[in-house]
């Protein structure tokens, strides 16, 4: 697997993780998270503080949430305590 296709194969895929590395770097997705950073004094509901500045759901479930900072959760998420929102 040598010739001038399977190079220009290579080059392609080359070109492509670069691409999808660069914009994930761009945008931030949402992701499903067992552990998160606690931002108050509480943990959003589902999860239990570690006393280490953590929220976890110690493995049990995992949600998609992301921090509210200070706006109201756009829709098709709710507030679910403690800085986050959770899709629904």
């Amino acid at each position: 697997m040598g010739g001038p296709s399977a190079q220009r194969l290579r080059l392609s895929l080359g070109g492509v993780i670069v691409a999808l590395l660069a914009t994930g770097s761009l945008v931030e997705p949402a992701l499903a998270q067992r552990v998160v950073p606690k931002i108050g004094s509480i943990c959003p509901m589902g999860y239990v503080d570690t006393l280490d500045g953590k929220c976890s759901t110690l493995g049990l479930m995992s949600y998609t949430v992301q921090p509210t900072n200070g706006q109201p959760c756009p829709e098709g998420w709710m507030n679910v305590g403690g800085g986050y929102c959770r899709r629904k």
